[in-house]
């Protein structure tokens, strides 16, 4: 199908329910949707936005284009969860229907207030001569489901900023809030605006400046950035795309980058003494990754598992995109570590021990055990050949490399088949999480990340192992299940 702009922004009541049957009908013949993954009911899934703690439960909703797997008039979706494992859709739609969001709900976060929780978003909107007006508005969604937007732009567009001005994130930090918002400045340099609530009003906001942290100025446009403190140390997440491979090295079209730094000044919208930049996923698709400090203390974080401006497989079943697992970050000696809530384990059904199996339901997890001095491969959504995902673990070397250049249909090849990454010589863990057409690999509980997505061949669900000896358990992995 050939997504024409008119098509693209073709108003939700135009569809008829003759279209919108043909598009259900296509994904239920997709042999790729995943079974514990969250991905849309129907059409595109892209970024994470408003995700939060409100009334009870956690809350995240992702944007959706409904009737294709096209970037087009975009709406949030929400989902809920008890224990961020088990999402359940509630129904509820941000749509793109006031004159502030009238091209589209575009990302944006949530906090409660009261008994209320607060959406922060970008409304996109196009003149008649399509040009692009941001508008960073909110709405207030109350306990009993009920959607009130605010009748009124909260964040202008800076005088300074083109229209790539999007994504405010708002936060809590010591008692006051503050949002940032990524955009491009009239250089077409990428930065990060920080603003304040006055008297904490989330309707009044006031700039203090750009965001100071160490920005090299290489990226044209600072997309879904994101403030966390763990344990007090400012930790920005961000995606600077056009980032100069000379500054951090990446495979991906764009990257979803992060800094720590040791302290926050917010009279001076600092970050005082920011780490180099770091890459926050060594793997294929990971983008738009949002995190907020949770009520309880965690830091938690999901992750898009798709990237802008890449065509997939899964596309001509009308369907694309999906989240990450949902997880906790935490900072050990100066490293940003990312790891799956406790709650996965739930989903646990039958073990055995590791071993090369020739067929499996594509849905299990593994945990391996990598001795010292030793090298593996193993060879996920395995043939009966032995072609499918292969992962090599050099601790010889102190290298991990992932190639998806045999698993099922090839696509994305302009950015490369193969991933790697360094990794400490000494004895590790890998934990592997395999999801029908999604992988996500974390080394030494969360050090290091590949996360991915690949489309087997019917006949490719074994294991593999064509190095080393591997030891470890095989965790068959049932949505159904949940701790009581």
């Amino acid at each position: 199908m050939a997504w024409t702009t008119e098509k693209r922004y073709k108003r939700y009541e135009d569809w008829t329910q003759e279209e919108v049957q043909h598009i259900k009908e296509n994904i239920a013949k997709s042999p790729w949707r995943a079974n514990y993954h969250v991905e849309p009911q129907t059409g595109l899934l892209n970024d994470p936005n408003g995700f939060s703690y409100f009334d009870g439960k956690w809350v995240v909703f992702y944007q959706n284009f409904p009737f294709g797997a096209a970037h087009g008039l975009k709406c949030w979706v929400q989902m809920e969860s008890d224990d961020l494992v088990h999402f359940t859709e509630t129904g509820l739609r941000v749509l793109p229907d006031t004159p502030l969001d009238s091209h589209g709900a575009y990302s944006g976060s949530a906090m409660q207030f009261d008994d209320k929780l607060f959406l922060f978003y970008t409304g996109n909107v196009r003149d008649e001569n399509w040009v692009r007006h941001p508008y960073q508005i909110g709405a207030l969604l109350d306990k009993s489901g009920k959607l009130e937007k605010i009748d009124k732009v909260l964040i202008e567009q800076p005088a300074e900023a083109t229209d790539h001005f999007r994504d405010p994130q708002i936060f809590n930090y010591k008692g006051q809030f503050y949002a940032i918002v990524g955009g491009q400045n009239l250089d077409k340099q990428g930065y990060v605006k920080l603003y304040k609530a006055v008297d904490n009003d989330y309707t009044n906001w006031e700039v203090i400046g750009d965001l100071d942290f160490a920005n090299d100025k290489t990226a044209y446009m600072m997309e879904c950035p994101n403030l966390v403190f763990i344990n007090d140390q400012p930790v920005l997440l961000y995606c600077p795309q056009g980032l100069s491979k000379d500054v951090q090295d990446y495979g991906n079209i764009y990257p979803n980058m992060y800094k720590i730094g040791q302290s926050f000044d917010t009279n001076k919208a600092a970050m005082i003494n920011p780490s180099p930049i770091q890459n926050l996923d060594y793997g294929f698709d990971c983008y738009a990754t949002q995190a907020f400090n949770a009520p309880d203390g965690r830091v938690l974080a999901v992750s898009w598992l798709g990237l802008p401006d890449v065509e997939y497989p899964s596309d001509r079943f009308d369907h694309q995109g999906a989240f990450s697992l949902v997880k906790e970050l935490s900072l050990k000696d100066g490293k940003l570590y990312q790891y799956p809530v406790p709650a996965i384990k739930d989903l646990r059904a039958e073990e055995q021990p590791f071993a090369a199996l020739t067929e499996s339901k594509n849905s299990y997890e593994l945990e391996l055990n990598l001795a010292a001095d030793t090298e593996h491969e193993i060879v996920l959504f395995a043939d009966k050949d032995g072609k499918g995902l292969r992962i090599n673990f050099d601790l010889k070397a102190g290298l991990v490399t992932v190639d998806r250049s045999l698993a099922g249909e090839p696509f994305a090849l302009d950015f490369g088949t193969s991933r790697s990454c360094n990794i400490d010589k000494e004895a590790t863990s890998a934990t592997i999480f395999i999801d029908k057409s999604i992988f996500e690999i974390f080394i030494n509980k969360g050090e290091k990340v590949f996360s991915g997505r690949v489309f087997p061949r019917e006949d490719q669900t074994g294991i593999a192992i064509t190095k080393g000896n591997p030891t470890g358990t095989y965790y068959e992995l049932d949505y159904g299940r949940k701790a009581n």
